[in-house]
């Protein structure tokens, strides 16, 4: 057998595992596999995100609770105003002082109001999000199962395709089979293809007339577009 029949009869043999695979990576139980494994894979990072955010709110809260005790404490100076008053002090002006002080009372007020609620709502995604991991475990742990199970029935068939793979292997040079195998693992496939009408059988690119009449006694070159191996008989 020569080294190009070698590698075509590798790729016969191969796709039936790239099928395989294909079928696997498809099914309805390693969808939902996945699906659970990204979340609580993410989920530490988006806990750790609301409970930051709720700490720096709930200081951030604190201190306008501090301001807002501190203004209100200035009030106490109006107490004797009727004094200050009867003493020739100029009413308007105090008037103007405490109107002054009211008014950002009720604004600390309203930001204290707005960051309260910032808070609650922050803990209750927290709490949510922490309800949503103990279900998203449980039901990984289901759906690894279910996978695994899949993979097992389909393992027999994966071992004897695999075992006729690596026979064949040895009647492939190894600079060609490392090749191909890293084409495969970039998710290239097939990889290996006959000339057609000086085109490249996969995406119709014409390769150079220089590449081109590299093509003599098996040898095969590498599409510049697609990146699979091309042969001309």
């Amino acid at each position: 057998m020569s080294q190009l029949q070698a590698i075509l009869k590798y790729q016969e043999i191969d796709t039936k595992l790239y099928k395989l695979e294909r079928e696997l990576a498809g099914c309805d139980e390693r969808k939902e596999y996945v699906k659970f494994k990204k979340f609580l894979e993410t989920a530490p990072e988006k806990l750790d995100a609301l409970e930051i955010k709720a700490t720096a709110l709930k200081t951030e809260a604190a201190e306008i609770a501090k301001k807002y005790q501190q203004t209100e404490e200035t009030l106490k100076d109006f107490e004797h105003l009727d004094e200050l008053v009867t003493g020739g002090a100029d009413i308007a002006f105090y008037k103007k002082k405490a109107q002054s002080i009211i008014d950002q009372l009720k604004k600390l007020k309203a930001d204290l109001a707005v960051l309260t609620d910032n808070v609650k709502t922050t803990d209750a995604e927290y709490q949510k999000l922490k309800k949503q991991v103990i279900s998203a475990q449980k039901q990984y742990a289901e759906a690894s199962e279910k996978y695994k199970a899949v993979k097992e029935s389909r393992a027999a068939e994966k071992n004897e395709i695999e075992a006729q793979l690596s026979a064949i292997t040895k009647e492939v040079p190894e600079t060609m089979m490392e090749t191909y195998k890293t084409k495969r693992k970039e998710r290239i496939f097939p990889v290996v293809g006959e000339l057609t009408g000086n085109r490249c059988p996969f995406c119709s690119m014409e390769p150079p007339l220089a590449a081109r009449n590299k093509l003599t006694g098996g040898a095969t070159i590498e599409c510049d577009n697609c990146h699979r191996l091309i042969f001309s008989k």
